[in-house]
């Protein structure tokens, strides 16, 4: 019967001896737990900056290559139908007709006529 009592003991010892060795104080683990999470806040905070960044600088560089075109009444001009997803002929152009530009709005609109 002492058998038992002593196995019971030496496995206790053995597991105070695991959390000492590890130290595994859990208020420890819950503060450095709560730090993890805090930095991951962080890196994601700056990982959305660097996102933002990125998107600004790629914006300004397609905005560069943008022709400013400034069109007048009275003009000849071709319309470009970019929604022409679906090719009856393999070489069907998608730029149509020759119209009239009668009026010119800001910002590049324009009115137009056959």
């Amino acid at each position: 019967m002492a058998k038992p009592v002593t196995c019971q003991f030496e496995l206790e010892h053995k597991a105070y001896w695991a959390t000492r060795y590890l130290n595994l104080d859990s208020e420890a683990i819950g503060i450095k737990r709560m730090l993890q999470l805090n930095e991951l806040d962080k890196f994601r905070y700056s990982a959305y900056e660097n996102a933002k960044l990125y998107k600004e600088r790629t914006k300004l560089l397609h905005d560069k290559k943008i022709a400013i075109r400034v069109f007048e009444p009275g003009q000849r001009v071709l319309l470009y139908n970019s929604r022409l997803k679906f090719f009856p002929e393999k070489l069907k152009s998608r730029w149509s007709g020759s119209f009239v530009v009668t009026r010119a709005l800001p910002y590049g609109h324009v009115e137009i006529q056959e």
